[in-house]
């Protein structure tokens, strides 16, 4: 059977938790947290990203995630908590449910970075 967007979105954000902007910043202020911009690479030269965060696109996520392929980016570990986030919370949310399904356990879903930015957070340009 078929799957629609919307079922997927509803699926994803079923079991990624949404994390607020100071829940991110106490995980991030730990040291401990790795934060992952899924937007393309255009939309961070824009507009900037969370300050610290990598980015890795939507599209290159799974392939950096597992430690198995030749792109693997070692920052992916399963022993500390993810926070994606994208401009609107929709890829983000996407990529919560796929970093799950590869085993990482503490995945949370910052939503936009829109939010983020407006609303005090740090940001930097991208590099």
């Amino acid at each position: 059977m078929a799957t629609s967007v919307k079922e997927m979105m509803a699926a994803a954000n079923s079991v990624v938790p949404k994390i607020t902007r100071d829940e991110a910043r106490k995980l991030i202020a730990d040291g401990n947290a790795l934060v992952v911009d899924v937007r393309d690479a255009p939309e961070v030269q824009a507009s900037g990203k969370v300050k610290g965060a990598v980015n890795v696109s939507r599209g290159m996520l799974e392939f950096r995630a597992d430690t198995d392929t030749p792109y693997h980016n070692p920052e992916f570990r399963k022993d500390r908590p993810i926070i994606v986030y994208c401009a609107s919370g929709g890829r983000s949310a996407l990529s919560g449910k796929v970093l799950q399904d590869m085993g990482y356990e503490r995945v949370y879903n910052l939503g936009a970075f829109k939010d983020w930015a407006e609303n005090g957070g740090e940001v930097e340009k991208a590099g």
